[in-house]
């Protein structure tokens, strides 16, 4: 039995449940009303008990869903906010079961009362005939209007709880992309490259063919021939410091590789940003090369920087800043001339105040949440790596000095510490760094919590 069989079952479940629903259901709903008349039949499939005619209706919803427009769509998620939240007289009731006797039994209806209905609903329209990547695409389509609209928050809240679940490393199948990959996961991969651009077939081959190069992608068998992350890896016989040399149309291939580096991770799935797949993905890519190559010594990315020149323009305009002396601010002018980097008159002094600047960031910057600003740190500090070296200038490309002034760097992967850095980011928030980048720093607060080796 496979993804497909059941997939096939679940059609035909769907095609019976829906020809009981059709005998029972005569009038066509008309477009003006199809928001309205899908929450209508929300509302029948939560109170509703029949496998069946539940899977039909699911379908039938989605269905619906999948032909409004963006008015009628925002309408839609309103009601979910509004008329789908937990039932406030049962959640009232079990509140007050629990404080006139506070056992399991009443805790437990406490946790059932207070959950939205919401969640139910998704539950059950996730049964529909390829209802996990519907579900996944409407909440792509509620976070394009989640940044006006914050009374929706709920809404999104109780997709990424369910998601989280359905979508944990548990469930996640990785496999090697390579030329023999069917061509329908092949064209997605050029589609959902986010890091570094595949211009092509040709450009995809060279990543992905050569014995020097692998790439690898995580799967769920809800999506099929859909990826959810994937990973390129450039096998070299150093760390790199720029990805000029690994990208080029013209290289020599390395036949004796000693290192693997990551140098592109891409999120294919907009619908699940902000889900965690868990940590350690890198930890099991790693597992699976080395089954192939045991001789790989060292695990490194050579990672973009993407949240740097917007903080770091920020940082030049605070007075008094505890970052840049004058002196710094006034050698990062040279970053707002044109080309700035083509020529060592207006390049050079940029250098070592930038540095300086960036090892700050990444050991002491924080977002509102007290975690790392830059989002790429988040990820492989979460997932044990050990921030290793700054790389000036090693992304040239338009895009590489629009977010980072050309910064890369490099996290280290190493095998046996991954744990315990995993533990030290997760319960300190602490930076795990090596002694070259923190000596870039004039001086570290006290209060901000850096493992080095």
């Amino acid at each position: 039995m496979n993804v497909s069989f059941f997939g096939e079952l679940l059609q035909s479940i769907s095609d019976r449940g829906r020809a009981l629903l059709d005998r029972t259901r005569e009038r066509r709903v008309e477009p003006a009303a199809r928001s309205e008349s899908i929450i209508d039949l929300c509302e029948h499939l939560l109170s509703g008990r029949g496998e069946a005619s539940g899977v039909a209706l699911a379908r039938e919803i989605l269905t619906h869903y999948g032909e409004l427009t963006t008015g009628p769509r925002i309408a839609f998620f309103e009601a979910l906010a509004l008329r789908f939240g937990p039932d406030h007289a049962r959640l009232n009731t079990a509140i007050e079961a629990w404080r006139a006797a506070p056992t399991d039994e009443t805790a437990a209806e406490v946790h059932v009362a207070a959950e939205p209905r919401r969640q139910e609903l998704f539950r059950r329209l996730n049964l529909a005939p390829n209802g996990t990547a519907a579900l996944v695409r409407m909440r792509e389509q509620l976070l394009g209007v989640l940044d006006r609209r914050n009374d929706l928050s709920a809404v999104d809240a109780d997709f990424v709880h369910l998601f989280s679940s359905w979508f944990n490393r548990g469930f996640l199948v990785l496999r090697r992309i390579d030329w023999a990959t069917p061509a329908v996961i092949l064209e997605k991969i050029i589609r959902y490259e986010a890091v570094h651009r595949i211009r092509g077939w040709d450009d995809l081959r060279r990543r992905i063919d050569p014995r020097d190069r692998r790439c690898y992608a995580f799967f769920h068998p809800a999506l099929v021939d859909e990826p959810l992350i994937f990973v390129e890896v450039a096998l070299t016989q150093k760390i790199p410091d720029a990805i000029g040399p690994i990208l080029a149309v013209q290289r020599d291939t390395v036949e004796v590789a000693t290192t693997a580096t990551f140098y592109s991770i891409s999120n294919c799935q907009p619908g699940l940003a902000g889900v965690s797949f868990g940590n350690f993905l890198l930890k099991q890519v790693i597992e699976e090369i080395c089954k192939e190559m045991p001789s790989l010594a060292t695990f490194v990315t050579l990672s973009p920087v993407p949240n740097f020149a917007g903080w770091l323009k920020r940082e030049r305009a605070v007075e008094g800043s505890r970052v840049l002396t004058e002196e710094d601010k006034a050698a990062l002018q040279n970053l707002d001339l044109d080309g700035w980097w083509q020529t060592p008159k207006t390049r050079d002094p940029v250098r070592e105040p930038l540095l300086r600047a960036a090892a700050y960031y990444f050991l002491h910057a924080r977002n509102t949440r007290n975690r790392p600003a830059d989002s790429v740190a988040r990820f492989h500090l979460g997932n044990g790596a050990r921030l290793e070296q700054m790389n000036w200038l090693a992304d040239g490309s338009q895009r590489g000095i629009e977010q980072s002034h050309g910064l890369m760097v490099n996290y280290l992967y190493e095998l046996d510490a991954i744990e315990k850095n995993h533990e030290a980011y997760a319960e300190q928030r602490a930076i795990v760094a090596s002694n070259t980048v923190k000596k870039l720093l004039r001086a570290t607060p006290r209060e901000v919590a850096i493992v080095g080796k």
